[in-house]
């Protein structure tokens, strides 16, 4: 949901050409996020103004854009020292358009801009003060308020520093929100901050840092803060915890360049050194030295925030042979689920390790009930696994929609154990969520694919899922990763009991077989793409199953809705009666899931009523079941597993059926409509 990116060299030559290549390049990377409009802010030739780019649509009007506003000046000259924003925009205040496109500006003469992600929940208030100051506003955004305000401190503080404008700032507003700024009146400077909304700082330098880590400065308030001649003046303060002075360490003036970024794929091919910023931590850049600061301390936090080293490859958000990157993802998971069970499933024993919450473990198994928490997809993964859950945690597992969970003011006791799950790890309802239930001393465990991320920061405990970068906005690798990570949980719970050891030796022998079974389930593309000719072009589509298998229904339907705007519903089968039945004849399209399993009987019931209703349902059924193939001319075999993991062979068909359908319907397979993939905003 929205995307910024920021870049600053100091010392190494570039031209204002390469800056804007750089910057386009980036928001591509962005693009899976979701957004409706584009801009881009950098330097005039004689750097004494801004000149921003903004357009409606895709990265590529934009680029187009660039390319005509800069033809006729000479954009080649390399400068030692400049920064450059841009962004993507997911629209929530005004309609997208170039005037609510970002950079916003504070005044004509472009003082400072602005990029935002998320909701400043209180710029009504903010505005109406600007108002009565003599401000006009040009927008129907609450970025163009925080562009406002630094300006109006500016007027009123003439001797802050750009950073200390920008702090000031955001005490005064309130929400979500990571921003970026840049101002003509600190050429080369750059201060970005964040709070619930992702935000990262990526450096490249021709010489390594000194050590690993950088330092953080803490506000005014905090009787440690040293002057601001100290803090500005090219050294780095180290705050211990303890109450003896601040030490020094200067930072060698050096080449150096930096990335602001929502996220790391649109930094990876420039450095593999980042580090993630926490809620209200404040990065500023001056003569090419890097400072955070942060706005408020508390007991629990570090004296530095860690550089970190990514392990991901450019290669991995590239689309490769694939026509789109949910496609690639599709064909992607019979290698991502290996990567979920790598170095925790020893197949040759009944042994399962998760080190993330190994230490846990004993804690858990004492608790009162198991709650798994989260939104959409990563909801659907834990419908997909709590029957299973129950059997071998011998627990009450409740599963809730973060939103509806906090509606509901939900009694939660310090004996329980909560998880959330989420593939950025910063979706907004989800977050929440957690913080309600830490507060109430619940036991926090994160479930997410995004080392860093504000869940996997925030949480007790955790499982990574190792799903690799999805790009896609709907989910595929990472439903089927963390279908796995639930699973590999309870079978953890119930190795000490005897009970149950031929159960979880049945369910490892199926997860040793998973990839070969996926790549399966893979061949039936072609026989999935001539389904999906055949309902292309209708309006609705009814999927029906139960048991284990409900929860590929939900996420079935969701995947068509997100991929094909067309209406889709995930029907519990033994509901059938209760009122969906009246929607069967002859022309409704009907996918039903019939599997061997313990509900096969009520199944074939249901297949029968929707037969008689005249209905021609497509089937998804095993490999050689003669007898419910029968009742259908179209079906789609796959192989036998294990009851509690059909989930996950029979997704994939679904996934496979929606993304052709938006193929062939003209959708935008990527990026569908109003949709964005890290959902930061309630």
């Amino acid at each position: 949901m929205c995307g910024i990116f920021a870049y600053l060299n100091y010392l190494t030559p570039k031209s204002r050409q390469e800056v804007l290549d750089l910057l386009v390049t980036g928001l591509k990377r962005l693009e899976y996020r979701g957004y409706d409009s584009t801009g881009v802010a950098i330097d005039s030739l004689d750097n004494k103004d801004i000149i921003m780019v903004k357009r409606t649509g895709k990265v590529k009007v934009l680029e187009d854009a660039i390319q005509e506003h800069f033809s006729g000046d000479d954009y080649s000259e390399p400068v030692l020292n400049h920064v450059g924003i841009a962004h993507t925009r997911w629209a929530t205040h005004g309609v997208p358009c170039e005037r609510n496109s970002h950079p916003q500006r504070s005044d004509d003469g472009n003082s400072f801009v602005v990029v935002h992600n998320g909701i400043i929940t209180n710029y009504n208030d903010v505005k109406t003060f600007l108002a009565k100051k003599g401000y006009e506003f040009e927008s129907d955004t609450d970025t163009e308020v925080f562009a406002k305000l630094v300006h109006h401190l500016w007027k009123k503080h003439p001797n802050y520093s750009f950073r200390e404008l920008v702090e000031q700032a955001i005490q005064q507003v309130e929400g979500a929100f990571a921003i970026a700024v840049k101002s003509k009146h600190f050429p080369g400077e750059c201060v970005a901050s964040r709070r619930s909304s992702p935000l990262l700082v990526a450096i490249k330098t021709r010489t390594r840092l000194a050590g690993d880590h950088i330092p953080i400065l803490y506000g005014k308030d905090d009787k440690k803060q040293s002057s601001d001649q100290d803090a500005d003046s090219g050294k780095a303060v180290v705050l211990p915890r303890s109450d003896s002075t601040a030490e020094f360490m200067p930072l060698e003036e050096k080449e150096v360049e930096y990335f602001f970024a929502s996220d790391a794929s649109a930094v990876i091919e420039h450095t593999n050194r980042v580090i993630y910023l926490e809620d209200d931590d404040v990065a500023a850049v001056r003569d090419g030295t890097l400072s955070i600061h942060r706005l408020k301390k508390s007991l629990d936090d570090p004296h530095a925030r860690e550089i970190t080293t990514l392990k991901m490859e450019i290669q991995q958000i590239m689309k490769g042979n694939y026509d789109y990157f949910m496609q690639k993802e599709i064909f992607e998971q019979p290698e991502s689920v290996v990567n979920t069970m790598r170095g925790r499933v020893r197949f040759d024993g009944t042994t399962i390790v998760l080190g993330g919450i190994k230490d846990y473990i004993p804690e858990i198994k004492r608790c009162r009930r198991l709650m798994l928490i989260g939104c959409g997809t990563s909801y659907h993964s834990a419908v997909a696994t709590r029957q299973l859950l129950e059997e071998l945690t011998e627990l009450p597992v409740m599963v809730e929609l973060a939103s509806d969970f906090l509606d509901r003011n939900t009694p939660i006791f310090r004996d329980d154990v909560c998880f959330f799950i989420s593939q950025s790890g910063e979706t907004a309802d989800t977050l929440m969520a957690l913080r309600y239930c830490k507060q109430r001393g619940a036991l926090i465990v994160g479930i997410t694919n995004t080392v860093g991320s504000s869940i996997c920061r925030e949480s007790h405990c955790g499982v990574h899922i190792n799903a690799g970068p999805e790009i896609g906005v709907a989910s595929t690798k990472a439903y089927t990763s963390q279908f796995i990570s639930l699973v590999m949980f309870a079978l953890v719970m119930s190795e000490d009991r005897l009970s149950l050891q031929q159960r979880r030796l049945e369910i490892l022998q199926a997860l040793s077989k998973l990839a070969d079974q996926i790549r399966e389930v893979l061949k039936l593309d072609s026989k999935v793409q001539e389904l999906a000719k055949d309902l292309y072009q209708h309006k609705s589509l009814l999927i029906m199953g139960r048991g284990y298998n409900f929860a590929t229904c939900l996420e079935g339907a969701l995947k068509v809705k997100e991929l094909t705007y067309m209406h889709s519903e995930g029907i519990m089968a033994g509901e059938l009666k209760h009122g969906p039945l009246a929607l069967v004849d002859d022309s409704m399209p009907v996918l039903m899931i019939v599997l061997r399993d313990p509900v096969y009987v009520k199944c074939m019931n249901a297949l029968q009523q929707v037969t008689s209703r005249k209905g021609c349902p497509v089937i998804i059924c095993e490999e050689g079941d003669e007898e419910t193939k029968a009742f259908s001319s179209r079906h789609l075999e796959i192989p036998r597993t294990v009851d509690c993991l059909q989930g996950i062979l029979t997704v994939i068909p679904m996934q496979l059926l929606s993304y052709h359908i938006a193929v062939l319907r003209g959708c935008d397979v990527d990026c569908p409509r109003n949709l964005a993939k890290s959902v930061t905003v309630e």
